[in-house]
């Protein structure tokens, strides 16, 4: 077992450290930052007020709203030139919310990730098979630098092409497999189409995330690989993967990495503290970060914590996997999408009716969506009721560019007359979530 010794300090040790951290943060977002400067002075707040870690109740939230607002760079506390890298997520707006880093930013990114490996149970000279997709979305380069930074052999495989990936990994014999629980399943389960054993790899640990997967998937993981699986926590807009760790001796809640992250858990509806055990909104508050440092941010994810030292030998806080979420977005294969996001862009199509519904589909062992839409009466006289026009395919595969393209995902689009979508006295129902209903097609 590797444990870092800040893993096993004593909880005045690790406040003192956090204290000391959190000082120098909202120290430099007042200095550098004019957005939390104006939000600090109107709370009455300057950084000398900052005493004692309760202090950071005094404190303004951040929102995702925030950060769209002041894209791309309005919330950076360096100049962008002074940056080595930028990773992006799509937004509502149709901007991304843009996230930024220094080199020691990168360098604390790849320590904390290196940690997370080994909590998960992987060691130096391991080989890490990398299935996160690579680019402005966090998991793949995440994941890629801390491997490396913690002496592992690299295999930046990325997602998709799963034949492939099979090769590599019956060629390669990596101990650990890094993706979203779904894909991976779905490599097993295809090993098993080409007649081959999914349990009689080299893999041992398996580091999951970038979506919600319950207990039952893990189940089915470790029995279908024969590994151990772990919850990994992230999000770009506080670092990306690397937050808080599933250690793979317990697999008892996530060890946040608490010398970064100063995590809070608060009631969504009235903002205040929740009591310890008590599930509700996670919020985090950066405190290494150069570039793109963070004051209580709003997750939106459920969750509860817990302080009591866990069986693996760590003291650090550990969090509950998550529970769901404040709003009603979408996690599809990884990639955050609001329907909200969705209507955005349906609405700038003239040929469509402004009704639509987002079904949630189970194919095998991927989540699947498709968007059901109508098209508008004048349309659907114009190809005089033939929804086998070739009007209707090329309509079909411009929705479908479009959002991906915005919304950064592949989504089925399924094109009906009018009047045929449901409609609804009330709140329209938008989200069918057919998995709830154990369908499998």
């Amino acid at each position: 077992m590797i444990l870092h010794h800040i893993e096993i300090a004593s909880r005045e040790e690790m406040e003192a450290l956090q204290l000391e951290r959190l000082q120098q943060t909202v120290k430099r977002v007042y200095e550098h930052v004019p957005f939390y400067r104006q939000k600090l002075d109107e709370h009455g707040v300057k950084p000398e007020h900052i005493r004692t870690l309760d202090d950071v109740k005094k404190l303004p939230f951040t929102t995702k709203k925030d950060l769209r607002e002041h894209y791309p760079f309005g919330l950076l506390a360096v100049r962008i030139q002074d940056c080595v890298r930028v990773h992006a997520s799509s937004g509502t707006s149709g901007k991304p919310t843009v996230v930024a880093y220094t080199k020691n930013d990168i360098n604390h990114w790849a320590d904390i990730v290196a940690r997370a490996i080994t909590i998960a149970g992987g060691a130096p000279g391991n080989i890490v098979h990398n299935a996160y997709g690579y680019g402005l979305f966090t998991g793949g380069l995440g994941l890629h630098y801390g491997s490396e930074r913690l002496g592992a052999v690299t295999v930046p495989v990325s997602g998709g092409n799963t034949d492939r990936q099979i090769m590599i990994i019956e060629d390669f014999k990596p101990d650990i497999i890094c993706g979203t629980p779904s894909y991976v399943l779905n490599i097993a389960e295809r090993m098993k189409e080409l007649g081959k054993d999914p349990r009689k790899t080299s893999l041992k640990y398996g580091i999951f995330g970038a979506e919600p997967w319950s207990e039952e998937m893990r189940r089915t993981l470790e029995e279908e690989l024969d590994i151990k699986a772990c919850d990994i926590y992230g999000l770009s807009e506080v670092i990306g993967p690397g937050v808080a760790m599933e250690c793979h001796e317990a697999q008892n809640g996530l060890h946040v990495a608490e010398d970064h992250f100063f995590v809070e858990v608060i009631n969504p509806d009235t903002l205040e503290p929740v009591g310890e055990g008590e599930e509700g909104e996670l919020v985090f508050t950066s405190l290494t970060k150069e570039a793109f440092p963070v004051i209580r941010y709003r997750t939106g994810d459920i969750a509860s914590i817990t302080k009591e030292p866990c069986v693996c030998g760590r003291t650090t806080t550990r969090m509950s996997r998550i529970k769901g979420r404040v709003d009603d977005m979408l996690i599809i294969r990884g990639v955050n999408v609001f329907p909200s996001e969705i209507e955005h862009y349906l609405l700038t199509v003239p040929e469509l009716a402004p009704h639509y519904q987002v079904h949630i589909l189970r194919k095998g062992t991927l989540d699947v969506v498709e968007l059901q839409v109508e098209v508008s009466d004048r349309f659907y006289q114009e190809i005089r009721g033939d929804l086998h026009d070739e009007r209707v395919r090329n309509l079909m595969k411009r929705i479908q560019h479009l959002l991906k393209n915005h919304c950064l995902v592949s989504i089925d689009v399924n094109i009906h007359p009018p009047k045929s979508i449901p409609r609804s006295e009330g709140k329209a129902i938008r989200i069918v979530d057919y998995r709830k209903e154990k369908a499998v097609l």
